[in-house]
């Protein structure tokens, strides 16, 4: 994260005697959180591999999750108005203490109108955030390849870019036909 934001967070992790963890990688979620649960208190895993600002953002949006918690327990919905302030009011010492870039920082503002489930759902603000991660060698989104091209993903299968519908790509699989719907800003590599 970025290094001025770090005190800020260990001050939640003690205070909220909260278990936070750096995790790997896991491509269905940035970040978690666990409600106290028998012996266990509050727990709080980011993945790893985040630029600075999208591990900061969903490290917020989890403390979020904690604080909704202690307020009010299951009567509150996971990413209900009550989650949507405490995360609004838990970004502004963040924002108070300049940690974010310029671009960034108006993105996050204007996800902040409604924030969602997820940082990526917000396609300004997941693009723009992309734009501050390393750049895998010959990692292109879907969204860069040209309608009818070829493109691969990791494990090999190979796609031909189809048509948009909606916010996603149509696409088919080569070997079997079969329709896939794409994210436009999924990471492939061109065949």
């Amino acid at each position: 994260m970025p290094p001025d934001a770090a005190p800020v967070i260990a001050r939640w992790i003690d205070y909220f005697k909260c278990e936070f963890k750096i995790s790997r990688n896991r491509s269905t979620k940035f970040g978690d959180y666990r409600h106290p649960f028998k012996d266990a208190g509050h727990r709080i895993s980011v993945n790893y591999n985040l630029n600075p600002y999208a591990f900061l953002i969903t490290t917020v949006h989890e403390f979020a999750h904690l604080l909704t918690w202690n307020e009010h327990k299951r009567k509150a919905k996971p990413h209900g108005q009550e989650w949507k302030d405490n995360f609004k009011k838990m970004m502004r010492p963040f924002f108070e203490a300049s940690i974010f870039p310029p671009d960034v920082k108006l993105a996050i503002v204007k996800y902040l109108e409604n924030p969602a489930a997820s940082s990526c759902t917000d396609l300004n603000l997941f693009r723009i955030l992309k734009e501050y991660d390393r750049k895998a060698e010959g990692v292109i989104c879907v969204e860069n390849i040209e309608m009818k091209a070829l493109f691969s993903i990791k494990g090999g299968r190979v796609f031909r870019k189809e048509s948009l519908v909606r916010k996603r790509f149509r696409c088919i699989e080569i070997k079997t036909g079969a329709v896939y719907l794409f994210p436009p800003l999924a990471e492939v590599s061109r065949v």
